[in-house]
């Protein structure tokens, strides 16, 4: 959820960006930009229900054999994994807003990047856990 919320503030400031007459190619970038946010964002949002799916999975199998614990565990780290991968391409969006976006709101891009940091964080750890 934490990283939806970053997504959700790279797109918004895209979107408040778009508009202002600004060059084509500079609109571009940023159509380009809210594309790609918004991608993520969606996908972030799926990622919290599959997470909670593969965490009841694991719950399920404690007292399984271990080839299973282990197996639903492998499986609950393919979740986080794949957030931090998102994080990541979330976070290379910022140079373009932070050199073509609404100068008023490089706070936001940098709030969201705080909160792209922490969901990797957050989603790193819970690789390691389930490793």
């Amino acid at each position: 959820m934490t990283a939806a919320l970053g997504a959700a503030l790279l797109s918004m400031v895209a979107n408040y960006s778009l508009g202002k007459g600004a060059a084509r190619e500079v609109e571009q970038k940023l159509k380009n930009t809210l594309k790609e946010s918004e991608r993520l964002r969606k996908r972030f949002l799926q990622l919290v229900d599959l997470d909670a799916q593969a965490y009841l999975n694991v719950v399920e199998t404690r007292k399984a054999a271990p080839a299973k614990r282990n197996a639903a565990r492998r499986k609950a780290a393919q979740v986080p994994l794949e957030i931090c991968k998102l994080c990541y391409k979330a976070v290379q969006l910022s140079p373009t807003l932070v050199r073509y976006g609404n100068r008023y709101l490089i706070s936001d891009v940098k709030v969201a990047l705080e909160l792209l940091l922490a969901a990797y964080n957050a989603a790193r750890v819970n690789v390691e856990i389930n490793q």
